[in-house]
This record gives C-alpha cells, sequence and structure tokens, in this order.
C-alpha cells in the first residue's frame, strides 16, 4: 500500500507540479549529507510518519457472497492510515526554490485527493478515495522542527502533506459446505405424542423414539 501511495504521488508532483522541467522528484531522508550531494533541482517528498486513524474505524466484516448468495468468504473492514510526507524544494537559489513550493501547493489543494487514474495495484481495485491534506498544523504532540533535529539538518521551508489510505485484510474463506436440501424434523415422544424439538438443514429424516 505504501509503495502504491508512494508511486502515485510521484506521478502527480511529476505531471502537475513540475511538468517535465527538468526537476527530479525523491524520496531521501534530507539531512546533511544528502543536501551536500544535491547538484539538480529536486523535490524531496520524505515519508517521515505513518500512524493508524482511530476516527475511520469500523467494526463488523465485510460479507463475500457468489451470484446464488452464498457466502463464500468474510473479511475485515479496511483500517485508515495516515502517511506524513515532508515536501520541499532544493535548488541553488532561494527563489527557485519558493518557486517550486508555490507550484507544488497549488498542485496538492487542486486535488482533495489522489486522482483515480493514477492509483495502480490495490489501491486501484479498492475504489476508495486517497484523502489528501496539505499545510495544515499538525498534531501537538508533533512539531515539524523535530524532524529536522532528528535529520540533523537545517530548517528549511517545507510542506507538510498527509495522505490518508485504506490498508485491507485477506479474505477469510469460509470451509464449511453450504447448506443443501430441505429441512428434516427430529420428534420425539410416544408414537401419537410426538414433539418436535428441532430442525436443522441436513438432518436425518424424521425418526420417531420409542417405536
Amino acid at each position: 500500500m505504501i509503495h502504491e501511495i508512494s508511486s502515485a504521488l510521484e506521478t502527480l508532483v511529476e505531471e502537475d507540479a513540475v511538468q517535465g522541467a527538468g526537476v527530479e522528484v525523491v524520496f531521501d531522508a534530507p539531512n546533511k549529507d544528502w543536501a551536500s550531494r544535491r547538484n539538480t533541482p529536486t523535490v524531496n517528498l520524505y515519508l517521515y510518519d505513518i500512524r493508524e486513524d482511530p476516527r475511520r474505524r469500523s467494526t463488523g466484516n465485510y460479507l463475500d457472497r457468489d451470484d446464488g448468495g452464498v457466502l463464500r468468504a468474510t473479511m475485515e473492514p479496511p483500517r485508515y492510515y495516515r502517511l506524513s510526507y515532508l515536501a520541499t524544494a532544493w535548488t541553488q537559489r532561494p527563489e527557485d526554490e519558493h518557486r517550486l513550493l508555490s507550484a507544488l501547493l497549488s498542485c496538492f489543494i487542486r486535488h482533495r485527493t489522489l486522482p483515480d487514474e493514477m492509483l495502480t495495484g490495490s489501491l486501484a481495485a479498492l475504489g476508495i478515495p486517497i484523502l489528501l491534506e496539505v499545510a495544515k498544523p499538525p498534531p501537538e504532540n508533533r512539531q515539524i522542527s523535530e524532524v529536522w533535529t532528528s535529520l540533523g539538518g537545517e530548517l528549511k521551508a517545507s510542506l507538510d502533506l498527509v495522505l490518508t489510505a485504506p490498508m485491507t485484510f485477506e479474505p477469510m474463506p469460509v470451509t464449511a459446505p453450504p447448506a443443501e436440501g430441505g429441512l428434516g424434523v427430529r420428534t420425539f415422544g410416544e408414537p401419537g405424542q410426538e414433539s418436535v424439538a428441532g430442525a436443522a438443514r441436513n438432518a436425518p429424516e424424521a425418526e420417531g423414539e420409542g417405536e
């Protein structure tokens, strides 16, 4: 799921933000060593945090049935995870970096979700929108400056980009054979005074005890 989101995000930036302007799009940790080796215009989308969004968790199971209504498998509902990217621009001049950041911001605010045509693999098969948020205040327990401190780099203008995506589970096949045939009724009691104890599919033919 994560690699599919990063791939779609890369396509979005290349086609909508930089538009083939000779800007490289990477997902590297922007530490001092990496920054010192940059010699081409670059947009860096560093994935720095992954955590579940508990507000979107649901309970119960999805039921997969065939055309005849027979239950084939059950599956837990997807869980949603927030992937946080640190989007930065790297050039030789601050003015050019600001232009790149402006292009990125314009691109991201135009899209509330990742475009469907850019989704691949399991994300495309699910058909669930991948929410996109940009430049919102970070949670109180996490500041962007802390990310730069942990990287050992100097504080730099950046965009905080958050994508919310589903993670699904493999369906669990139903191993018991489907019920077939009519109802079988088992009776109890003396002949002529039988009482019905219960009914179940595939039960043996009705039999009376005490005969």
